[in-house]
């Protein structure tokens, strides 16, 4: 097994929470959430803002992760990256690519991801093994 990178990222919460309040918070989720995760973004409804706000926090810490890991060989778009948080069945969280160019298609092996979060801050770390 060949390490393609490792990536981390650390993301202060209330610097996501200002971004939401500066621009239309759609908007902002539009443009950095895969189509999994603006579908799982719009069913929090009307959730509490500091629940809303953790989520784009977290997704966003998790895509930065991934892009440094994946940079050079690849360098993906926020659209094709999908974080999959705890599940229900209790499987832990991972991490989807759905490349849009099929050049980029075959040239990862399994991605590993962890997060955590504390206070204003949330923490990611992504480890992918090359092909």
């Amino acid at each position: 097994m060949t390490i393609l990178g490792i990536g981390v990222d650390l993301v202060h919460v209330p610097r996501i929470a200002s971004i939401m309040a500066r621009s239309r918070t759609e908007r902002f989720a539009s443009r950095i959430l895969s189509h999994y995760e603006l579908a799982e973004w719009q069913s929090l409804g009307t959730t509490s803002i500091p629940h809303r706000v953790r989520f784009l926090a977290v997704r966003w810490s998790v895509k930065e992760s991934t892009y440094k890991a994946m940079y050079p060989v690849i360098r993906p778009s926020w659209k094709e990256i999908s974080y999959h948080g705890l599940s229900t069945q209790g499987q832990k969280p991972s991490i989807s690519y759905h490349p849009f160019l099929p050049k980029n298609q075959g040239k990862i092996g399994r991605m590993h991801v962890s997060v955590s979060h504390d206070g204003d801050y949330v923490y990611s770390t992504v480890y992918i093994e090359g092909m």
